[in-house]
């Protein structure tokens, strides 16, 4: 079908496309969402993305990038990204593999083009920018389009990832700094005088991991750390069986200690003693959490970093210095500065999931972007209204300041008791590959004594957990 539409003096007809549910963004986010609609109706669905491939931010991250978490609960829900394999060396050792940008990128690559493509429910527009109110254009031919969403539109941009490669910093840069982000590091041909790496967040701890990883000298090496983070132990987020104390071990000290804590100072104390919490610098309070995870070798190594810089945030890089909130310290021409600032999600004030005709997939549990979108769909799928939907999927606020655990963990509770009301539900997400810690309960068996007291320690502090997070709320708010 087509439609007519004016363009200057020049009339066109605009090719009408359609389908059950129109999705924009082909990110892991949308991915998820659309292998859950494939596998479990018959809809139709259309997905229209910026990038070339499939993949999202994946398409321009930087070169030495790897999945935060184990790749073996990453991805779509039809299909495994790694073998669950245990990482050989390095700093990641004994762990769950952690994918590479190149072997995530190929993942969805390889779902578009042999899952989701030959059912003949798909139609794929990369290369595309969307409008609006139906409308969107090829960036490669200026071909426009109409779209109708027989079901529904899914939003999958409200959770877009700010990357370095595309980011515009907040501070000015003199002309004859020699400044690039991350991505730019191993295009590296001379050694400079001594790197600046600007930013505390992940992407800063994998800058400075890959400098040291490459040999350079700690000592050339300065860090500019704005706020102190939170970081999760890697650890406790594994799901191989050999495992099971630490991944539930975990999450049942993290209950006790909500429950438990008096102030949320308090709190975080007691998470950072049993092992939930950890920080690089141990003199320094955090204040900051990003939900982002490491390991232990890679604290170590990033401790050999003497030249941290806490003044702030830069407002300003010059030829000679470096000005920030707090302060000022020198640099010069030979110096490589790179920039680590950008945040990681970009937006993160949350929405109503549901909404009429429009669905904008959010976390429903923290940490898990994927499983959250699949979960998601699952809801749309096997419930009629708006507000039964949005009672099972309330957002999970994104963190950054670390009370913000406070709200997110409350949201989180909150939403696994709405869920623990419904036994189709709970079948659901124990069968789901993306919901890692059910693996970890499928196999328990009733005569395993220590395994089941740690369950039993789960089930006897999450109600009490849910209760003083509340009296713990009111004190940060």
């Amino acid at each position: 079908y087509e439609i007519s539409c004016v363009t200057g003096v020049q009339t066109c007809a605009l090719p009408i496309l359609q389908a059950d549910y129109v999705v924009v963004g082909s990110g892991a986010v949308g991915m998820a969402f659309a292998d859950i609609i494939l596998t479990e109706s018959d809809a139709s669905v259309l997905i229209i993305d910026r990038y070339a491939k499939p993949g999202g931010h994946w398409n321009v991250a930087y070169p030495f990038v790897e999945l935060h978490q184990p790749a073996a609960f990453y991805g779509v829900s039809s299909k495994e990204l790694s073998g669950g394999r245990l990482e050989q060396g390095g700093l990641n050792d004994g762990l769950g593999e952690l994918a590479t940008g190149a072997q995530v990128s190929a993942y969805f690559d390889d779902v578009m083009r042999h899952q989701f493509l030959p059912t003949g429910r798909v139609q794929y527009y990369p290369s595309c920018d969307y409008q609006g109110d139906g409308q969107f254009e090829s960036k490669i031919s200026g071909e426009r389009f109409s779209v109708t969403a027989n079901k529904k539109l899914v939003d999958c941009t409200h959770l877009n990832t700010e990357v370095p490669s595309t980011h515009v910093p907040n501070f000015s840069v003199a002309g004859d700094v020699r400044f690039m982000p991350l991505n730019d590091l191993p295009k590296v041909s001379e050694a400079p005088a001594g790197y600046v790496v600007i930013g505390a967040g992940k992407t800063g701890i994998d800058a400075c991991l890959w400098l040291l990883g490459n040999g350079v000298d700690p000592d050339t090496i300065t860090w500019i750390v704005s706020r102190d983070a939170w970081l999760l132990d890697r650890r406790n987020t594994q799901i191989a069986d050999e495992f099971f104390f630490e991944t539930m071990g975990s999450y049942a000290n993290q209950m006790e200690s909500l429950a438990e804590a008096e102030s949320p100072d308090a709190l975080f104390e007691k998470l950072e003693e049993t092992g939930y919490f950890v920080r690089i610098h141990p003199d320094v309070k955090p204040s900051m959490f990003h939900a982002a995870t490491i390991s232990r070798p890679e604290i170590e190594e990033l401790r050999r970093i003497k030249k941290v810089i806490r003044l702030g945030r830069v407002k300003s890089l010059g030829r000679d210095q470096i000005v920030l909130d707090k302060g000022v310290v020198p640099t010069s021409p030979e110096i490589i500065h790179v920039d680590c600032s950008a945040s990681a999600l970009a937006n993160i004030g949350i929405k109503t999931i549901f909404t009429g005709k429009t669905i904008t997939p959010q976390m429903v549990r923290p940490y898990q972007p994927v499983f959250s979108a699949a979960f998601i769909a699952h809801v749309e799928l096997s419930y009629v209204d708006d507000d039964t939907k949005n009672r099972f999927c309330a957002p999970v606020p994104l963190p950054n300041h670390d009370t913000d655990f406070l709200r997110f963990t409350a949201v989180s509770l909150a939403n696994q008791y709405q869920w623990n009301t419904k036994p189709a539900l709970r079948a659901w997400i124990a069968g789901n590959r993306l919901d890692g810690p059910s693996k970890l309960l499928q196999g328990l068996k009733p005569d395993d004594a220590e395994k089941m007291q740690v369950v039993k320690r789960i089930q006897e502090s999450v109600p009490r957990a849910a209760a003083n997070l509340q009296r713990l709320l009111q004190q940060v708010s």
